[in-house]
C-alpha cells in the first residue's frame, strides 16, 4: 500500500513538472505579451520606412492645381475708345499637373544613402532588443527560482530550528539544559520566522516582476535539474571574444552607423552650397464664359524645361549647419570609440563573469558539503556534551546560507553565459535553448 502511494505522489509530481513553463516557455510567452519588445519591433518597422522616403527624394513629384472662381468685373475707360465698358458677370474654372525631375541635387543623393543607414541602425537596435529581451526573461525566471528557493530554504530552517527549540525545551524540563538553549533557540525561531515571511514578500514581488512580461501570473516554473553543467566558455580565450564582440556587436554597429550619418550630415550641409538642376513640365487648362470683353475663353498650355537654381546668400545659414555638422561629427567620432572600448570591457566582465562563476559553483558545492558535515558533528557533539545548542544552530544557519549562496551563484552563472553571448551579438533562441536544458 505504502508503495502504490509513492508510486502516485511521484506520477503526481511528475506531471506537475511536466506541465511547469520552463524558461524556452517562458520567453516564447514575453516575445507575445511583452509591451517593451512590441515598441521595439513597432520602432523597427518605422525605421524601414526611411529608405522609401530617402528614395522619394530621386523620384519625380507631381502636383495638380485646380480652381473654379466667380468674377465680378467692372471696367470704365478714360477718354476715347472702340472697346464698350461697364459691368462682366462670368465664371472662370481651370487645372494644371506640374512634374518636377530632379536631376542633380546632390543634397537629395546623401540623404538617400544616410536613409540606408537609418534602416541599418534600426535594425541593429531591435537585434538589442532581441537580445535584451532574452536577457530581462533569463534574469526575472532566475529571480523568481532564487526567491522561491529562499522560501523554501526559510521553512525548512525554520522546522529544523524548530525541532531545535522543542529538544532544549524538553532539555530544560529535565534540567540538562539552562534556559539559555531555549532562549537562544526562541530568539532564532523567531528571526527565521520573519526572514520567512520576507522570503515569501520577496516571491510575490518577483512573480509580478516576470508577469510584467509575460502578462500572466507564473504558478509554476521548472528549476535547475541533474542537466545542469559547468562549462568554461569555447574558445578559451577572453582577447578572442573581444574581437568577436569588435565585429559583431549591434552596440558597435549603432555608434558605427552614427559616425557615418554624422559624416553624411556635414557632406548634406555643404551641399546647401551647390546648384540644384530640375526638369519641369507644366500642362494648363483654363476655360472662362465671359471676360473684359464679354468674350469667353478657352485655353491650355504646355511646357517643359530645366531649370537651375543657384543658391547666393542665405544670411550665413548654410555655414553655421555646416559648421554644427562638423561639431556633430567628432562628437559621434568620440561617442563611437566610447562605444567600442564599453563593448570590449563588458564582453571581458562575462567572460571573467563565467570562469569566476564556475569557480565559485565548485567552492560552494565543497562548502555545501563541509557544513553538512559541520552540522552533523554538531549534532553529535551536542549528544555527548561538546558543544552547545547555539553550536547547533550556528551549522544550521551556515548550511542554510551556502545553500543559498550556491543556487545564487548557479544562476549568476547561467546569467554570465547568456551575457557573453549577447556581447558578441550572438544571443538568440538557440542559446536559450542550451540554457534551458538545464532545468528539469
Amino acid at each position: 500500500m505504502k508503495l502504490k502511494l509513492l508510486l502516485l505522489i511521484a506520477a503526481f509530481g511528475a506531471m506537475n513538472c511536466a506541465q511547469a513553463a520552463d524558461l524556452l516557455d517562458t520567453y516564447h510567452s514575453a516575445q507575445r505579451n511583452d509591451p517593451v519588445f512590441s515598441a521595439a519591433h513597432a520602432t523597427q518597422q518605422a525605421g524601414q520606412e526611411k529608405l522609401p522616403q530617402g528614395r522619394a527624394l530621386l523620384m519625380p513629384s507631381v502636383n495638380l492645381v485646380a480652381n473654379s472662381t466667380y468674377n465680378d468685373q467692372t471696367t470704365q475707360y478714360l477718354g476715347a475708345t472702340p472697346f464698350p465698358g461697364g459691368n462682366n458677370r462670368y465664371n472662370s474654372h481651370g487645372y494644371g499637373v506640374t512634374l518636377v525631375q530632379p536631376l542633380y541635387r546632390q543634397q537629395n543623393w546623401v540623404a538617400y544613402s544616410a536613409a540606408e543607414l537609418q534602416v541599418a541602425q534600426s535594425d541593429a537596435q531591435f537585434r538589442i532588443a532581441e537580445q535584451e529581451l532574452v536577457l530581462r526573461v533569463a534574469q526575472a525566471y532566475f529571480d523568481v527560482l532564487i526567491a522561491r528557493d529562499s522560501v523554501q530554504l526559510a521553512e525548512a530552517q525554520k522546522t529544523a530550528i524548530a525541532e531545535q527549540l522543542a529538544q532544549a525545551k524538553r532539555n530544560f524540563e529535565v534540567g540538562s539544559a539552562t534556559i539559555t538553549d531555549t532562549r537562544e533557540a526562541q530568539a532564532r525561531h523567531d528571526l527565521t520566522n520573519a526572514q520567512q515571511l520576507a522570503a515569501q514578500n520577496n516571491l510575490e514581488i518577483k512573480q509580478r516582476a516576470l508577469q510584467q512580461l509575460t502578462n500572466e501570473l507564473p504558478q509554476d516554473i521548472r528549476p535547475l535539474g541533474k542537466q545542469f553543467k559547468l562549462q568554461t566558455p569555447q574558445p578559451a580565450d577572453m582577447e578572442q571574444w573581444v574581437n568577436d564582440a569588435q565585429r559583431n556587436s549591434p552596440q558597435l554597429a549603432i555608434a558605427q552607423a552614427a559616425a557615418e550619418l554624422a559624416d553624411k550630415e556635414v557632406t548634406r550641409n555643404r551641399g546647401g552650397h551647390y546648384p540644384t538642376v530640375d526638369m519641369v513640365a507644366n500642362y494648363s487648362k483654363n476655360y472662362a464664359n465671359g471676360g473684359s470683353f464679354g468674350v469667353g475663353s478657352d485655353s491650355s498650355n504646355k511646357s517643359i524645361g530645366v531649370q537651375l537654381n543657384l543658391p547666393l546668400f542665405q544670411g550665413g545659414a548654410v555655414n553655421s549647419k555646416w559648421r554644427e555638422a562638423e561639431a556633430n561629427r567628432e562628437r559621434a567620432t568620440q561617442e563611437l570609440e566610447n562605444t567600442r572600448r564599453s563593448v570590449a570591457l563588458q564582453t571581458r566582465q562575462a567572460y571573467l563573469g563565467i570562469v569566476s562563476g564556475i569557480a565559485q559553483v565548485q567552492a560552494l558545492q565543497q562548502a555545501l558539503t563541509s557544513s553538512e558535515s559541520v552540522l552533523e558533528a554538531s549534532k553529535l557533539g551536542q549528544e555527548v556534551g561538546v558543544r552547545t545548542n547555539l553550536d547547533v544552530l550556528n551549522a544550521q544557519q551556515q548550511l542554510y546560507a551556502t545553500r543559498r549562496d550556491l543556487y545564487q551563484a548557479q544562476y549568476n552563472y547561467l546569467l554570465s553565459q547568456l551575457r557573453l553571448k549577447a556581447a558578441v551579438g550572438a544571443l538568440g533562441e538557440a542559446e536559450l535553448v542550451n540554457v534551458n536544458q538545464a532545468l528539469f
